[in-house]
């Protein structure tokens, strides 16, 4: 990007025909700003005859563009929408969660209270300014007033300043292309998805039901029931240690800590590690999440990939399988049952789960090879899952990459 002694900017990336400068323009200049009307939660009615957002569905249900409505009321009097209204969410606990803007290609939506609604004069195409807009954060978050709940108001949004283009040809053919490309990004959001909702479908049938002793679905060579079995009974429990004082960003063995390990049972980089000689684990052996930094990742457990790489801090557990027990099948057995640590948790503000609550865990076991059975099968599909995931993020971070070329840099405007 270059920018002339006027302020007049070019971006990186730009389609052959266009030569004009950008101007670095205040909102109010660029559209009028206003309020939507009271709206709550408790107005939501599926049976409604009035189609409407509640703010809150900016964060959940909508991205740059708004086509289809999920929400109803029986309200008559509020706010409507125009086509081509750009909303975006008044409060939230973050300021990074008010700079998210949604352009709405529907008439007569009833909007709620806590949105802003940002109507673009006749020579700015309302999907460019939102894209504009998502690509502004840092601008629009300098504006955001309060402590515990975060704000912004018109009167704050129309002082912003923002980088615009006035030719409507070049505003359309950068949100023609942004927008063929969250198509493909939202396409391998939706396989994705699909891999999930059938993973969790074979999860449900591999394993016994509550109260039952065998799967739904089964491979055809086993027939004898699942046993109850104690996780002490098919493992061993050892303690991490306490590496915090030898912590540094780079060194020869990874640092297992409360961070290592997502809500889907995957091992994550802590970005901790340490130098000093000390036991490392071993491929193949459990890690356990013994506090809770985040819902759901109490008792969480993942699968140590390499020897000698990792080793593990205090508050996580290992969890070394014995010869009864496939490694991979018992990390599901226990992600599977997160209800078990969570009941069994202790503590305030951090649950915390004992050594002799983890191993007194209860759970049904087929014999060795119906296990390594039905791990291959989940792990053929977390495979694919995981390439699915590499792929979108590859994706997310060449949508990044459009942004920041076809948008000039607000950082250097002055």
């Amino acid at each position: 990007m270059s920018k002339n002694n006027e302020n007049k900017l070019v971006q990186n990336l730009r389609f052959p025909n266009f030569s004009e400068y950008w101007k670095v323009l205040p909102v109010s200049e660029i559209c009028e700003v206003f309020r939507g009307s009271s709206l709550s939660k408790s107005d939501l009615d599926d049976n409604g005859s009035e189609p409407c957002i509640h703010y809150g569905e900016l964060f959940t249900k909508y991205n740059e563009v708004i086509s289809v409505i999920y929400s109803k009321t029986n309200k008559k009097d509020g706010f409507r929408s125009q086509v081509g209204d750009v909303l975006m969410p008044s409060s939230d606990v973050t300021p990074a969660g008010l700079a998210k803007a949604s352009a709405i290609m529907l008439d007569d939506v009833i909007l709620g209270g806590d949105t802003n609604i940002l109507r673009p004069k006749k020579d700015i195409n309302s999907v460019f300014l939102s894209y504009l807009l998502n690509r502004s954060k840092r601008e629009i978050i300098k504006l955001v007033s309060g402590t515990t709940v975060k704000h912004i108001y018109p009167s704050q949004i129309i002082t912003c300043r923002l980088p615009i283009i006035k030719n409507t040809s070049e505003q359309k053919k950068i949100a023609d292309c942004l927008l063929s490309f969250d198509k493909i990004v939202n396409a391998e959001s939706q396989k994705l998805e699909v891999l999930y909702n059938y993973r969790k479908g074979l999860l449900q049938n591999l394993f016994p039901q509550e109260g039952g002793a065998v799967p739904n679905i089964r491979f055809p060579e086993f027939r004898e029931k699942w046993k109850k079995v104690k996780l002490k009974d098919v493992s061993s429990y050892f303690n991490g240690g306490s590496y915090e004082n030898d912590v540094k960003e780079e060194g020869k063995y990874e640092l297992i800590t409360l961070k290592s390990i997502d809500t889907n049972g995957k091992l994550v980089s802590s970005k901790r590690y340490v130098d000093i000689e000390v036991a490392t684990l071993t491929k193949g052996t459990l890690v356990m999440i013994l506090s809770e930094q985040a819902p759901g990742l109490l008792g969480m457990t993942a699968i140590i990939p390499d020897d000698n790489k990792y080793v593990l801090n205090q508050r996580v557990a290992e969890i070394r399988p014995n010869q009864k027990v496939e490694a991979y099948f018992l990390s599901i057995a226990i992600n599977r049952n997160q209800i078990y640590f969570s009941r069994h948790g202790a503590g305030t503000k951090v649950q915390n789960i004992s050594k002799p609550n983890v191993e007194n865990y209860e759970f049904l076991l087929p014999e060795i090879h119906e296990q390594q059975k039905i791990a291959a099968s989940l792990s053929s599909l977390d495979e694919l899952i995981s390439a699915q995931s590499q792929k979108l993020e590859r994706l997310q971070l060449h949508k990044k990459g459009l942004l920041q070329g076809l948008f000039p840099n607000l950082n250097e405007v002055t």
